[in-house]
């Protein structure tokens, strides 16, 4: 019989590596892959930490090259720009802090990436993503400190089937173990930044290059009460507490923006709190057949569930509820839904 065919996609990081190996070491036919995502054409210490670079893509062809499996590269740059890089640009510039590598795993990676697997007659697309998948279920990962569940919840249930997690069930130590162990280049390679395409985690300074228009606005106490300017609400996110160019005279946090009114609300720390949010774009990977139910909410990916009610309040808007007050519930990040160790879905705040 012919082997089973897996298309992996690799960052040239560790533990995409890592996942390569285990599974050519589990008997598949093996192929690795990476993306070309982002115009990043020379290295230098500003951007040599940032993924889909040039030595990136070396390191990935190196490991493949030691496994003696072919690796291929995928122009998805212009896809990119338009699927992930422009709506987060467009959200700071609405008050609202997006979540572009949700939206990159839901939009490229199992979405784009899966169907060219597929068409180049693949069976599965793998990724060196610390989860477990159980068809029809998305689980959490064995690490609980390196759990990556949270930014997978927008895959398509009717994907999971087609999809391989081999790390789900090991730790960020034992990988590099592993990885020690398979005598691969990138044994003890840093981990990459949050942001893949943005350098030092810096913005506002990217965004300078999308010519992106910024109104000037007031910074106003919860009364109303002007407390200085602002030079654009892209600066600024809910419970931020740094930054804002004002003296207060005691400790305050952004509470509120409203960005047709180029308005920046501050507040005390109880005014950051909030018992309720709503959701839209959900995406279900379990069905659920009664509103309201129980369940766990995380609304940030190192934040921990919390007990929550979710009503439904029309075919595309949730309502949800929580026991406790939780903090910082911030418009354009992601509230995902769990039962214990499973993924039920997950969507956008507004």
């Amino acid at each position: 019989m012919s082997k089973i065919k897996v298309a992996v996609a690799m960052s040239g990081g560790v533990d995409s590596s890592v996942a390569v190996a285990l599974l050519k070491d589990q008997g598949y036919e093996v192929v690795g892959i990476t993306m070309r995502l982002w115009a990043c054409k020379t290295v230098t210490p500003a951007n040599k930490k940032l993924c889909c670079s040039l030595n990136d893509t070396e390191d990935a062809k190196k490991v493949c090259c030691l496994l003696e499996i072919p690796h291929y590269t995928v122009d998805f740059r212009k896809e990119f720009s338009k699927q992930v890089i422009e709506p987060f640009c467009g959200s700071y510039q609405q008050g609202i802090t997006p979540n572009p590598c949700i939206l990159c795993n839901k939009e490229i990676k199992f979405d784009l990436l899966l169907k060219k697997a597929k068409v180049l007659g693949f069976n599965f697309l793998a990724t060196g993503h610390y989860a477990n998948i159980q068809p029809p279920f998305l689980l959490k990962g064995k690490d609980e400190n390196n759990d990556q569940s949270y930014w997978l919840y927008g895959i398509k249930e009717k994907n999971l089937k087609n999809i391989l997690m081999p790390l789900g069930i090991y730790t960020k130590p034992e990988v590099r173990e592993l990885a020690r162990k398979y005598n691969l280049n990138v044994a003890e390679k840093p981990k990459s930044q949050e942001i893949c395409f943005i350098q030092d985690n810096n913005y506002r300074n990217f965004m300078k290059h999308y010519d992106i228009k910024e109104n000037s606005g007031e910074i106003v106490d919860k009364n109303g009460k002007v407390l200085g300017a602002h030079k654009g609400v892209s600066n600024f996110t809910i419970g931020q507490r740094s930054g804002l160019g004002i003296s207060a005279g005691k400790r305050v946090y952004v509470s509120k923006i409203i960005p047709e009114e180029n308005m920046v609300i501050i507040g005390n720390e109880k005014d950051v709190y909030s018992t309720e949010l709503t959701v839209k774009n959900v995406n279900w990977l379990s069905a659920v057949e009664k509103f309201p139910f129980k369940t766990e909410v995380k609304i940030r990916y190192k934040h921990k569930e919390a007990d929550a009610a979710i009503y439904k309040l029309s075919k595309i808007l949730y309502k949800i509820v929580f026991d406790k007050p939780q903090w910082a519930v911030t418009p354009g990040q992601s509230a995902v839904f769990y039962d214990g160790n499973k993924v039920l879905g997950g969507g956008e705040i507004v």
